[in-house]
């Protein structure tokens, strides 16, 4: 098959955003993965795995943790979701995505053992895309994978891999609908990615959820805030300056290429994890150059300078949050505008904003900030859950918020810079998917319209 008609035959197959836009939930069963590696000859245990999961930040913490590792030398293997742009981002070696002849053959090579599978055990879309990554990273072949669970934990597809370092950056309430209604429950899903004598680097800090990570059967847990820390964490100019304390060192004065507070966080999770995997601490100068050379697109992604257009997939409230405080600790978005002021006086600010369905957009826009922007624009995020615009734009007419609806992203982004003018800024927000189609707007790619999953 070329890449076309294996997209095509990948998107026949289950999809968790159509099961939830139906408001149907699959059962979930880690049986018919474990049947398609078994077919493909155990292709997740050819290297060795370092897993992550959080409700927040396990991508960054990902491509943290790879950068530390193609700085020690090794080739590394990462599997990622959600892509922004295309499918292809997904699965990377050393950051260069696979190609697209390769994801049509390594695809191609899945579905002509699909049929081996029991009667009824069907893959989903996204068991497939694990397979694929499993697969691509044994033909490579890489030294070491950087695996990132889909949803959840326990019961996700890459769940087949024996986590030699397992880490959890934290735990907030999202997808309660598939995970449970608490973050005990969530916490309970997420930890069950920890393998018997495996190490667990939980950057969750809440003590009350601790006993739910340690009574899995790690050999180690490393607990943020007791065998690690960020100890300073100042903005600098295009990122951070952090210091850094784990179990087996202090690294000072870190220049951290990545905008948020929170991002220091998720370096830290992603350092301590490769000094588990190595057994030793980290060189000072390849720990100072992973920091400079990491990249998390559309994490706080800064996309132009007139206006400042910044892309940050903030999806709930803890994200929201964190969104900004980082617009105000770093790009200058702080209060709301104060008695007196004229409207539009000063640097315009303008949000484009869009949601999944199941969002409080009220929350969500109370979490932004949303109340000292002088516009948002509303859209439509281009996926089968999007949340009505006219709903978000609803809820910020309550916070007194002026609003507008535009029909798709692109409109809406068009909208935004032309209403911020060449000093202003621009944040796109509220779900990846609303972050991935401004990317490609705004950089004229011709990109193939996927399910993102």
């Amino acid at each position: 098959m070329n890449l076309g008609q294996a997209l095509a035959w990948l998107d026949r197959h289950q999809n968790l955003e159509r099961i939830l836009a139906d408001k149907r939930l699959a059962v979930p069963e880690p049986e018919r993965m474990r049947a398609l590696m078994d077919i493909l000859g155990e292709p997740q245990h050819t290297q060795p795995v370092l897993h992550l999961t959080g409700t927040n930040g396990k991508t960054s913490a990902a491509r943290c943790l790879a950068q530390i590792l193609v700085s020690k030398g090794l080739t590394a293997g990462t599997y990622t979701s959600p892509h922004l742009q295309r499918v292809n981002e997904r699965l990377a070696v050393d950051f260069e995505a696979i190609s697209d002849y390769e994801l049509a053959e390594v695809l191609s090579g899945i579905a002509a053992v699909e049929h081996l599978l029991p009667e009824g055990m069907r893959p989903t879309w996204f068991e497939l895309m694990t397979a694929a990554a499993f697969r691509w990273f044994a033909e490579k072949p890489v030294d070491v994978a950087v695996v990132e669970v889909g949803l959840g934990g326990r019961w996700d597809a890459t769940n087949v891999a024996d986590g030699l370092v397992s880490v959890v950056t934290n735990v907030g309430l999202d997808h309660v609908e598939l995970l449970g209604p608490t973050r005990a429950h969530i916490a309970k899903e997420k930890a069950g990615i920890v393998k018997p004598g495996s190490t667990l680097v939980l950057g969750e800090r809440d003590p009350d959820l601790y006993d739910i990570f340690a009574s899995e059967a790690a050999a180690t847990v490393l607990w943020a805030g007791r065998d690690f820390d960020v100890e300073a964490n100042d903005v600098a100019v295009g990122g951070r300056l952090v210091d850094l304390r784990t179990p087996g060192a202090r690294y000072e004065g870190v220049f951290l290429a990545l905008h948020g507070a929170h991002q220091a966080q998720n370096f830290a999770c992603a350092l301590v994890a490769a000094e588990a995997f190595f057994g030793r601490p980290i060189e000072d100068k390849l720990v100072a150059e992973a920091a400079a050379l990491v990249r998390s697109p559309g994490r706080m992604e800064v996309m132009s300078q007139h206006p400042l257009v910044v892309l940050d997939g903030a999806k709930n409230v803890d994200g929201a949050t964190a969104s900004a405080m980082s617009l105000a600790q770093e790009f200058g978005w702080r209060g709301v505008p104060q008695p007196g002021q004229v409207p539009g006086q000063g640097n315009r600010r303008v949000m484009v904003v869009g949601m999944l369905s199941g969002k409080d957009p009220a929350q969500m826009l109370e979490a932004l900030g949303a109340r000292s922007a002088d516009l948002l624009v509303a859209c439509a995020a281009p996926s089968p859950r999007a949340q009505p615009a006219e709903d978000i734009a609803a809820a910020a007419e309550v916070l007194g918020v002026r609003s507008v609806v535009c029909p798709s992203v692109g409109e809406a982004l068009e909208t935004a810079i032309a209403e911020a003018g060449d000093n202003g800024m621009v944040l796109v927000t509220g779900s990846l998917y609303v972050v991935g189609a401004a990317r490609t707007a705004l950089t004229g790619e011709d990109v193939p319209a996927t399910f993102h999953e």
